[in-house]
């Protein structure tokens, strides 16, 4: 299992606090836009984890805890381009799910590039493991910038994901020997689990599999 720190549950307080706070700044649910709440009761539903698993050409299992798709993924995008951290406690916990029971593992999250920090203020995938209630370890690092993998074909997003991930030399000292497991938000093709995978073999690092939030519906994944 992954480093724990447990999750805790909203207190009164806090609760209160966020009501008073929708007063002045109202808000609406990512899920289906119901005033006056984050993410309403249904969507909340919506949210419930129907892990699938999947395997890239290189053989790294991945596993994700949602599809993305309808609600699911109103809620992914508002938490990662609208500066909606709250969402990341309902998306962690999903997450959480997609960890199977037999993985004794270091969660290594893919780094955010200097420019999304900078544009968001925060890494998601970061804040959704420490919402999952795991310390993720920061064993990579972007080293240069890439075009927008969205305008991208799966050919395209290999090469321009190419070399640009590499791995912290003091992180991996740290490890004294353990296995990882990467942790990403949205899986599509794959290409940036794979490039990471690669980096952490080529410096001998190794990746028991990963997990991810969601990954978008394709033919021939398998539930479980």
């Amino acid at each position: 299992m992954p480093h724990p720190t447990e999750p805790r549950a909203p207190s009164r307080v806090r609760r209160a606090v966020a009501e008073a706070l929708a007063v002045v700044f109202p808000v609406v649910c990512a899920g289906c836009d119901l005033n006056d709440v984050d993410l309403c009761e249904r969507c909340v539903a919506e949210l419930r984890p129907d892990p699938r698993a999947r395997r890239l050409a290189g053989g790294l299992e991945v596993r994700s805890a949602l599809v993305f798709d309808a609600v699911a993924a109103r809620v992914i995008r508002a938490f990662k381009e609208e500066g909606r951290t709250a969402l990341a406690a309902p998306l962690g916990r999903a997450l959480r799910v997609a960890w199977p029971s037999g993985w004794d593992a270091v969660p290594v999250p893919i780094p955010a590039s200097r420019s999304s920090m900078r544009r968001r203020g925060y890494a998601p995938v970061v804040l959704a493991c420490r919402r999952a209630g795991w310390r993720p370890f920061a064993l990579l690092r972007v080293v240069r910038p890439t075009a927008d993998q969205r305008v991208l074909g799966r050919r395209e997003r290999a090469v321009n994901l190419a070399g640009v991930m590499r791995v912290r030399p003091r992180a991996a000292a740290r490890l004294a020997g353990r296995s990882v497991v990467l942790v990403d938000d949205v899986i599509t093709t794959g290409a940036t689990l794979a490039e990471a995978a690669r980096a952490l073999a080529e410096a001998g690092v190794h990746v028991t599999g990963a997990v991810a939030i969601a990954s978008t519906p394709l033919r021939g994944s398998s539930r479980g």
